[in-house]
């Protein structure tokens, strides 16, 4: 769907989304992407989904309008339990890179692809590198990772196997994020970081719509996740407020 706007998590700002943007100019806030789900409301209903492509580009009403960069990711299984009556548990690492990382750089990829951007850069300490990396190689654009020396070498050999620049640095996560910040305006990258542009949440906000429909729209009770950055439990928090507006879910929570 078309983006209405960008609105800032912190002060309310609306900023155009015609141009790539990190987070809001006044205060630093992180953007979310808005889109017109009045006017979806009542055309859009959840029988609308069944046969679409099994990815999470299936909810493309509530994903930005443009041709997506996409490895198959998403509509991954939920798979009861053997153990606990009553809990399922969904499967992230069937995604392209192996892990719900591939969500996010889906949805951010295919906006820096639209937007005519030609280099991202990211701090990363395992998964978000590799899927960084390899969206980067599909879109044709060019990735530059920062990771602790001390990465997994199987996330380092990933980072490298499609082609990003990857910095090893004698220090921690934080620091990465630091050089990137600091050397981004003067090379000229994109700032990929965690919730430093609004379209990670975007592709991870789908987690949420999936669990959703794979219960029949009925939300569980509780979702217990590894956190990580948070980007995965904010997005899924955004996307039941999205399908409650929808009128595809109660306000119940």
């Amino acid at each position: 769907m078309q983006i209405s706007y960008l609105e800032c998590t912190r002060c309310g700002e609306h900023l155009p989304a015609d141009r790539p943007q990190n987070v809001c100019p006044k205060d630093g806030g992180v953007l979310y992407v808005r889109y017109d789900l009045a006017s979806l409301k009542g055309k859009l209903r959840p029988e609308d989904l069944r046969g679409r492509v099994a990815s999470m580009w299936r909810y493309a009403e509530v994903l930005p309008d443009a041709t997506p960069v996409t490895l198959g990711e998403g509509f991954t299984p939920l798979l009861a339990s053997r153990e606990n009556p009553n809990v399922y548990i969904k499967d992230e690492g069937l995604n392209p890179t192996g892990s719900f990382k591939a969500r996010g750089m889906s949805a951010a990829l295919t906006m820096a692809r639209h937007y005519g951007l030609k280099k991202l850069a990211a701090p990363s300490a395992g998964n978000a590198g590799g899927a960084l990396a390899a969206y980067a190689a599909a879109a044709g654009l060019e990735a530059y990772i920062f990771m602790p020396k001390d990465v997994p070498i199987a996330n380092r050999m990933e980072c490298d196997y499609f082609g990003a620049h990857v910095t090893l640095v004698d220090g921690l996560i934080s620091d990465c994020g630091r050089m990137v910040a600091e050397r981004k305006d003067k090379e000229g990258w994109f700032d990929v970081s965690t919730l430093k542009e609004p379209f990670r949440v975007e592709g991870k906000k789908t987690m949420g719509y999936e669990v959703a429909e794979q219960l029949g729209w009925r939300l569980p009770q509780g979702i217990i996740y590894p956190t990580g950055g948070g980007v995965g439990m904010i997005g899924m928090w955004k996307a039941f407020d999205e399908m409650e507006q929808l009128g595809w879910i109660g306000s119940e929570r």
